[in-house]
């Protein structure tokens, strides 16, 4: 027998993909090879190393933030250093403008030194908590079963808005525990949000709570076994009785909780299209900023494309 609600799912996945815009999404597609091969860091070299070395005690820098950025971007989608070298020594070579190349040694170095910042200035925002895991090795399940052998994984908890950027990230071992993650980005970016959006997971007394204190409203989605007289938290109680009084699918339409696919696991989708779903690295703290990295890169190539 078929699932009407999977089966209606599917149909509105087949009309999104005919009512899309195929000359503006062939557009952006082009833009994200125009950022692929783009050495601007050509045109601010100079004025950049001066302002990196202004007041700098020892060797002064040689090679600006912005070339490390355009090298790190290949690394990201699967290059090794030596061949970052190589591509910088190709562009120097064809480019009519020769530039000193940066070892691959010190990529490696100046890469994994990179400053990343996730700034969104938008006020207002509507946002959503949700977590992933990313493979620390590409190895199949048959060695980690026949051998043992088992590394463990990388959880990502990310805080992203309803255009598809992320708004801030959080990224620890298998044990990082997703709600606290969660909690603290509200608490740092309270000032951005408007609403915040969860699953089921972040159905908690502490999260309503947080957010009742920096008045933002919830469109968390509540637990079924969840108690219309739970102590502790007013607001959340609130919640519960409206979910219960509504049900789900009226609670959903009038939360608006259908965007919280845009802003959380849309992201995730992206990124492991984008850049897979291992690292390279092979150090702990390594592995954390390659992917907090490459999470700054979607961010970026967001920004070009819209």
């Amino acid at each position: 027998m078929i699932d009407n609600r999977k089966f209606f799912k599917f149909i509105r996945i087949i009309y999104n993909m005919y009512k899309r815009n195929w000359k503006e999404y062939n557009r952006k597609l082009i833009k994200r090879g125009e950022f692929l091969i783009n050495p601007s860091f050509l045109e601010t070299w100079e004025e950049e190393i001066r302002e990196m070395n202004k007041g700098k005690v020892g060797q002064p820098y040689l090679y600006p933030n912005s070339m490390i950025e355009f090298v790190a971007y290949f690394h990201c989608r699967g290059f090794d250093y030596r061949t970052c070298e190589g591509i910088l020594r190709g562009l120097s070579k064809c480019m009519g403008i020769s530039f000193p190349v940066i070892s691959y040694t010190q990529i490696c170095r100046r890469v994994n030194k990179l400053n990343i910042d996730f700034k969104r200035v938008e006020r207002n925002l509507v946002v959503a908590v949700d977590g992933s895991g990313i493979k620390v090795t590409n190895r199949g399940e048959w060695i980690r079963k026949k051998w043992k052998e088992r590394r463990g994984w990388i959880k990502v908890v990310i805080m992203g808005s309803v255009d598809g950027k992320v708004v801030d990230i959080r990224v620890g071992n298998e044990n990082l525990d997703e709600r606290r993650a969660g909690r603290s980005m509200i608490r740092k970016n309270h000032e951005k949000a408007k609403k915040v959006m969860g699953d089921a997971l972040h159905d908690c007394k502490e999260t309503f709570n947080l957010c009742e204190k920096y008045g933002i409203e919830t469109a968390i989605k509540i637990r079924k076994d969840a108690s219309t007289r739970s102590r502790g938290s007013p607001r959340r109680r609130r919640e519960v009785r409206e979910y219960k009084k509504l049900g789900y699918r009226e609670w959903a339409k009038q939360k608006g909780y259908g965007m919280r696919w845009l802003a959380s696991e849309g992201i995730f989708s992206a990124y492991k299209r984008m850049f897979g779903e291992t690292v390279s690295a092979k150090k702990k703290r390594n592995m954390y900023h390659e992917v907090r990295l490459r999470f700054y890169f979607y961010n970026r190539l967001k920004e070009i494309v819209d």
